[in-house]
C-alpha cells in the first residue's frame, strides 16, 4: 500500500524499505494520478515514452510541496526540506534510497537533468517558511525565479530543449502562472499569514496591510489588483511564442497552462477584482473549452 508524504514520514516501515525501480515508479505514478486532476490531461497529451519521467518529476515536486506546506511547523518543515536536499544530493551521487529518488534517478540519467533547478525549488520552499511578505515587485519576481521557473526549465529539458531563448519564454509563462495563482488565492494565503502582493504596491495604491487582513474590498484594493492582474497578463503574453517553438504535443500543454492562467485573470476581472470574498475558480466547462481550443489551434496550424 502506498502512502502520501505525511503518512510516509510517520511510518518507520516505509522509511526503511528498499525499493526496486519498478516499485518506485509505481509509487510515483500512483502519487501523480491520485492527486492532481489536471495531471491526467497533461500526461495524456505527452509522448508515452515521457509519461513516467513526468510522474517522477511530479512526485519530487509534490513531496517538496508537502514538506513545506503540510507539516504545520515551519521548523520541522525546514528540517525535512534539508533532509529532502540530502536525498537529492545522494541521488546525484548514485545513492538513491527514497522511492521518489529511485525513480527520478533514472529520469535524471536518461535526460541529463541538471541538479540546479531541482535544488532551486527547495530554496523556494525553505523561503516560504521564513518569508511571508515581499517589499517590492523585484523581490516577488526573485522568489518566482526559484518557486516557478525551475519547473518549466525541467519540463523543457525532459523534452530535449536546452536553449536560452526557450528557457526565457518558459520563465515568463511560469512566473505568470505563479502570479495568477497568487491573485486567485489571496484570501487562502491570508489564512496562512502569507501576503504576496508587494507591500510597496499596497501602499502606493492607498491601501494597507491591515485592510487586507480585514478583507476590505475598497476602490484602492481594486486598483491594486488591477495592476497585479496586468503584470501577470504581460508575462503570459511575453511567453506565448513558446508554444510555436516546441513539438505539437508539448505545445498543447504550454497553451493550456497559458490560456488557463489568462482565464483565471479574466475571472478576477469579472468579479471587479474582489478576490477576498470568494476564490475565483475555473470550472470543468472552462477546462474543456480550453483543451478543445488548444487542440483545435494546434491541428489548424499543423494543417496550415
Amino acid at each position: 500500500m502506498f502512502l502520501y508524504p505525511r503518512q510516509f514520514l510517520a511510518s518507520p516501515e516505509a522509511l526503511s524499505r528498499r525499493w526496486t525501480v519498478a516499485q518506485a515508479e509505481a509509487y510515483t505514478r500512483w502519487l501523480a494520478r491520485s492527486h492532481y486532476e489536471n495531471f491526467h490531461v497533461v500526461t495524456f497529451l505527452l509522448p508515452r515514452a515521457l509519461r513516467q519521467d513526468f510522474y517522477n518529476l511530479y512526485a519530487y515536486c509534490r513531496w517538496a510541496d508537502d514538506l513545506g506546506d503540510e507539516l504545520g511547523d515551519p521548523a520541522e518543515s525546514l528540517r525535512r526540506l534539508d533532509w529532502w536536499q540530502e536525498q537529492l544530493e545522494a541521488m546525484y551521487e548514485g545513492r538513491a534510497f527514497h522511492p521518489v529518488f529511485v525513480a527520478l534517478q533514472r529520469t535524471a540519467q536518461r535526460h541529463g537533468l541538471p541538479k540546479e533547478p531541482l535544488s532551486d525549488l527547495l530554496h523556494a520552499f525553505r523561503q516560504d517558511q521564513i518569508v511571508r511578505r515581499y517589499r517590492t515587485w523585484s523581490d516577488l519576481l526573485a522568489y518566482c525565479r526559484y518557486s516557478a521557473n525551475p519547473v518549466g526549465r525541467l519540463v523543457l529539458h525532459l523534452c530535449g530543449y536546452r536553449d536560452a531563448e526557450r528557457q526565457r519564454l518558459s520563465d515568463a509563462t511560469c512566473t505568470g502562472l505563479q502570479l495568477a495563482n497568487f491573485w486567485q488565492d489571496v484570501s487562502v494565503d491570508l489564512e496562512k499569514d502569507r501576503v504576496y502582493l508587494p507591500l510597496e504596491a499596497i501602499e502606493r495604491h492607498g491601501y494597507s496591510l491591515e485592510q487586507l487582513q480585514a478583507r476590505q474590498v475598497t476602490p484602492a484594493f481594486r486598483s491594486l489588483m488591477r495592476e497585479a492582474v496586468q503584470r501577470a497578463r504581460e508575462l503570459f503574453l511575453q511567453g506565448m511564442p513558446l508554444a510555436g517553438m516546441v513539438n505539437r504535443r508539448l505545445a498543447v500543454d504550454v497553451e493550456l497552462f497559458t490560456r488557463g492562467g489568462l482565464r483565471v485573470l479574466e475571472l478576477i476581472e469579472a468579479r471587479d477584482y474582489d478576490v477576498l470574498s470568494a476564490r475565483p475558480v475555473i470550472t470543468r466547462a472552462d477546462r474543456l473549452r480550453l483543451l478543445l481550443g488548444a487542440l483545435g489551434r494546434r491541428v489548424f496550424r499543423r494543417a496550415a
